[in-house]
């Protein structure tokens, strides 16, 4: 098969952000079947025998790993500079989004072929094997040109040495289907079998489950749906663009919940000239839906236009905000506390009535008095890591009560900050109920705000009610095709 081949799912997109930290492959295994270098002698040039696309692959694969590099980030600016393109930039796309997002189910699925934990095979040949894995058990790759291109790089990783250890593995994956392996690896409670199924660790796979609460006979279909490849989602500017415009220049369909969003099954969204001249970018409707929560939810009193998004970076949320604020007459202060973070939301509100406050949320020293307040925290991104392909694995539970933390430090910032009779947003971008209803519970209880029914300001989504009284929103990839964000709306006593 040649790389420009279609996968199983056909060509890949460009997810978004990816995550932080990460864990890295235990000791390397004996010399024998190591990826050390062998004596010095004439090898084949690895270019001869493979195609630039596995290369692109393997090379971000291995960033990922050494240098916890970000897949989403590095592997557009590698297809650029090595002018890859086209089907064979798609297939680069598949393989490496893919390995990313399959790792630990690859992984184990590697050590019963090898006889020994993943942890112990030399990095940059598990790269190469999670790879070929990849092909042999996600995409129509022939098995041969999966298994012989996977040798022509362990040759020239490790010589003729490590060809056989790396073929003999790889036969044995392709013996079974991927069906087949999880049947024969795949742990007995509906939990931990969901979350090997679908490449997760079970831990968010539990997150998951005790998000759903009464509905968690979902969990099969809602990790399903945050393993799949996601679509991309642009947001058109308000006073620039319309949304049915921007579907009609791009060959997009118009979102399903958001007036600005358009949905494209592929394509390098740089490449798109409404994101070029700045009329349009990229963010998740689902994002989009927070920005709109914060600025159609009611106030008590004439809203005099004075706005906050107090966790601004990189600017998505502000920049919806700021263009609606441009129409409305308002101001929005725009707080990060990060520099490079903090150019870029300059950059997404240039021209707009917005300032860009380069502090920290907790002590920004902005005067109180706001009508609306924003609080998109900082949290651990599990709704979104069907767009950050290597994130599942680089996450952690012990992640949780640090955040958590410092969630509602921030939303109890967020109630100084807003007048008596206006409104808090709170959002993020997990599901997880220690960083959700549990940090937005606790404010309630101490702070006597009131839960405005999040649901009723967003009527045209179903099933996305949350909460002990459905009082808030929690957005699914498997019911409606965003990142799995959640939402509160608390107003302050008058």
């Amino acid at each position: 098969m040649t790389p420009s081949e279609p996968s199983r799912h056909g060509p890949a997109n460009n997810p978004r952000r990816g995550g932080k930290g990460g864990s890295r492959p235990g000791p390397k295994p004996s010399h024998r079947e190591s990826g050390r270098r062998g004596p010095a002698r004439a090898q084949p040039p690895v270019d001869a025998a493979v195609d630039p696309a596995r290369l692109a692959a393997r090379d971000v694969l291995r960033a990922v790993r050494d240098r916890s590099a970000y897949a989403n980030l590095m592997l557009p600016k590698l297809l650029r500079d090595r002018r890859i393109t086209g089907r064979d930039a798609a297939f680069a796309t598949e393989l490496t989004y893919g390995a990313c997002r399959a790792q630990g189910l690859l992984d184990e699925i590697i050590a019963a072929a090898a006889g020994r934990p993943a942890s112990e095979i030399d990095g940059t040949i598990l790269d190469i094997l999670r790879l070929a894995a990849y092909q042999l058990l996600r995409t129509r790759v022939a098995p041969h040109a999966a298994v012989s291109t996977a040798v022509a790089m362990a040759r020239t990783e490790g010589g003729e040495r490590i060809t056989g250890f790396v073929n003999a593995v790889l036969r044995r994956v392709s013996e079974k289907t991927e069906q087949e392996w999880v049947a024969q690896l795949a742990p007995a409670d509906p939990i931990g079998r969901a979350s090997f199924t679908h490449a997760h660790p079970r831990w968010i796979g539990q997150a998951f489950a005790d998000a759903l609460g009464a509905s968690a006979d979902e969990i099969d279909e809602a990790l399903a749906a945050d393993d799949a490849r996601p679509t991309i989602h642009l947001v058109a500017r308000p006073g620039e663009i319309t949304g049915e415009e921007l579907a009609l220049i791009t060959g997009g369909t118009e979102g399903a919940y958001s007036p600005y969003a358009v949905h494209l099954e592929s394509g390098d969204p740089g490449d798109l000239e409404p994101v070029r001249d700045g009329l349009a970018s990229v963010q998740d409707e689902g994002s989009q839906l927070v920005a709109l929560v914060a600025l159609r939810a009611p106030v008590s009193g004439p809203d005099q236009g004075r706005w906050l998004d107090l966790c601004a970076g990189p600017g998505g949320k502000a920049a919806l905000m700021g263009a609606i604020a441009a129409i409305d007459g308002a101001r929005l202060d725009a707080v990060e506390i990060s520099t490079h973070r903090a150019e870029l939301v300059r950059a997404s509100v240039k021209g707009l009535p917005v300032t860009v406050v380069e502090a920290d949320g907790r002590d920004s020293g902005l005067q109180p008095g706001y009508d609306r307040v924003l609080v998109d925290a900082p949290c651990t991104g599990l709704g979104a890591l069907r767009r950050r392909p290597e994130a599942r694995w680089r996450k952690q539970s012990s992640d949780v009560a640090g955040l958590a933390r410092l969630q509602r430090e921030l939303l109890d910032t967020a109630i100084d900050l807003v007048r008596p009779g206006g409104i808090v947003v709170y959002s993020t971008c997990s599901p997880h109920v220690a960083e959700t209803i549990g940090v937005v519970s606790q404010a309630i209880r101490k702070r006597g705000v009131e839960a405005i029914p999040a649901g009723e300001v967003l009527a045209e989504v179903p099933r996305a009610a949350a909460g002990p009284h459905g009082e808030f929103v929690q957005l699914w990839p498997h019911r409606h095709g965003t990142d799995a964000m959640f939402i509160a709306v608390l107003r302050k006593p008058e």
